[in-house]
């Protein structure tokens, strides 16, 4: 029985979450969506159903920027003359995402194929960044566009080994996209769980101003598989639930956010940054961290309920979030579904925040622990999780999204509206 209520209500969430997705990132909201696009996208970048922030992977070279759509470059053809993409079905899809649907549309750079490692030197890396910026920021002139007069709408960075030099680079492309104020600009990041991140970390340290992060909960000890119940009937939401976190370790982020990290070194230039947790979109997605959307639920309200930092969920990636094996986008209702009671308990006054439950949580030992350097990335994917069959299945699942989601707010309202009165 609880697990049909649950059910009925990620449904009946779902039914409206386009009016929250019609409005992209929001630095202020819980319940934003982001699904990684282009690893192996069997299915178009328009067929992103209910999700606000779509991330494109990836740009894998920076030196000569190069995108790798893999399967995705099969729409793709090479400028004369060049080694550049030319990706025509790619530009109408993020124009139609953005104008149509309000969608947040970044460029991902990295991957588990970026091998460059960074630049030779700072000024190098500044220069990269303007190169990067003219081709997919608002100088829609510049010659041999990757996606034509498409502009996205800003950066995020998937960087699995040590890279030199990104901080010029990044400090460079936040200081173009602040200086354009014709549009918001996001920068993002993905880094593993393990904290501070190996790749990432020198970005991460106080030297770059993020708008939000999707720190990847999987292939690592920390990831949700390590989540521990609330226990002693207090529920996952329950204080009991945060000093059991002994490995998912959501706290050290968020204290990282608050610009205090629990390892004493530098947190957050943005003290208002966000994180999303990053979690597989099926079983085939990841080696370790996928869950059930039952026992995923309650690890959102956790977040929901603990952390001011707590921005939302993050997917990899859309092949296997709408492949056969995925449920034709299934586990987005219910994330949506689970983001939407999570988001309310915490507006109506949830009972962990009224009791005022310090959210605090122990960092667990990096002694022992997985190196986060051998354990699978964000590219951890199977070919054999998609099929050709999934474009027919994903146009009649995102119909029904479309069609059917302007009711997640009035769920969410009238549920803080009972709890009220």
């Amino acid at each position: 029985m609880h697990s049909f209520h649950f059910r009925l209500a990620a449904v009946a969430a779902v039914l409206a979450s386009l009016a929250s997705s019609a409005a992209g990132f929001q630095k202020d909201s819980q319940d934003n969506v982001a699904v990684y696009w282009g690893k192996f996208p069997r299915i178009p970048l328009i067929s992103g159903g209910a999700t606000q922030i779509i991330p494109i992977a990836f740009l894998v070279s920076l030196t000569d920027p190069l995108i790798n759509l893999a399967n995705g470059n099969d729409n793709c053809t090479t400028f004369p003359g060049s080694t550049a993409m030319s990706c025509p079905q790619v530009e109408e899809d993020i124009q139609t995402c953005q104008s149509k649907h309000g969608k947040t549309i970044m460029l991902s750079i990295g991957g588990e194929t970026y091998q460059e490692g960074g630049f030779p030197s700072p000024s190098a890396a500044q220069a990269g960044a303007e190169k990067v910026w003219n081709l997919f920021g608002p100088n829609t002139k510049t010659p041999n566009r990757p996606f034509g007069q498409a502009v996205i709408d800003g950066f995020d960075f998937d960087f699995e080994s040590a890279t030199k030099n990104m901080v010029p680079f990044a400090q460079r492309l936040r200081e173009l996209m602040d200086a354009d104020t014709k549009k918001p600009y996001y920068l993002s990041a993905a880094p593993q769980c393990p904290f501070p991140d190996r790749a990432d970390g020198e970005m991460l340290a106080g030297e770059v101003a993020f708008d939000f992060i999707m720190v990847q909960f999987y292939n690592n000890y920390c990831g949700v598989q390590s989540f521990v119940g609330g226990g002693s009937g207090k529920g996952a939401g329950g204080g009991s639930a945060r000093r059991e976190q002994s490995a998912f370790n959501f706290a050290a982020w968020d204290a990282w956010a608050s610009g205090k990290p629990l390892d004493g070194s530098r947190g957050s230039k943005n003290p208002d940054v966000k994180i999303l947790l990053g979690v597989p979109a099926s079983k085939l997605a990841a080696s370790t961290g996928f869950v059930e959307p039952a026992l995923l639920q309650p690890i959102m309200k956790f977040c929901a309920d603990s952390f001011p930092s707590f921005g939302g969920v993050m997917m990899w990636d859309m092949s296997h979030l709408f492949s056969a094996s995925g449920g034709a986008g299934s586990f987005l209702e219910d994330v949506h579904g689970a983001l939407s009671m999570a988001a309310t308990s915490v507006l109506s006054g949830g009972k962990d925040r009224v009791n005022g439950v310090n959210a605090t949580a122990t960092q667990p030992e990096q002694q022992g622990a997985p190196d986060p350097d051998t354990a699978d990335d964000n590219d951890n994917d199977n070919t054999n999780s998609t099929s050709s069959g999934a474009t027919t299945i994903i146009t009649s699942a995102s119909t029904r999204y479309y069609s059917s989601s302007m009711a997640v707010s009035w769920l969410a309202m009238a549920t803080l509206l009972h709890s009220l009165l």
